[in-house]
């Protein structure tokens, strides 16, 4: 099922992040994604087998299975990448050392729902897009 595929886990109340979601579907033409919010029992599985600890990092990771997983900044400029064209140029971004990205990263991070808002409870992915996400 997920073979093959990189794995966002992200956060399902934020704002922001369902956002980013949803961006990430629609540039995917190579459906190279899935999707699990950090809250759900995949989700937290996920995280507990690569021993992130969600209550440090609680916004976004990406899962290259059977590769590597990446959090934060470098999560982030990894998606981004993913959709190629003019996106490829983040790549730039990653001379900046991680410990200042993830600063950034971490600033809007901590700020997102008193900018962006919380949802009640995570987002429910509509029957087109369904597929695409992880279950339990």
């Amino acid at each position: 099922m997920i073979e093959n595929k990189k794995i966002i886990l992200f956060d399902g109340v934020c704002n922001l992040c369902n956002s980013s979601v949803q961006y990430v579907i629609k540039h995917d033409a190579r459906n190279e994604f899935k999707f699990a919010a950090l809250q759900s029992e995949i989700g937290q599985k996920l995280a507990r087998e690569r021993g992130i600890d969600t209550s440090v990092v609680d916004s976004i990771i990406l899962i290259e299975t059977g590769v590597a997983y990446y959090t934060k900044s470098t999560a982030a400029l990894k998606i981004a990448q993913s959709f190629g064209g003019a996106w490829g140029l983040t790549s730039i971004l990653e001379w900046i050392p991680e410990k200042l990205r993830n600063w950034v990263y971490d600033y809007v991070a901590r700020n997102r729902y008193h900018w962006y808002g919380k949802k009640e409870a995570c987002m429910m992915p509509s029957p087109e897009i369904n597929e695409r996400f992880l279950k339990d």
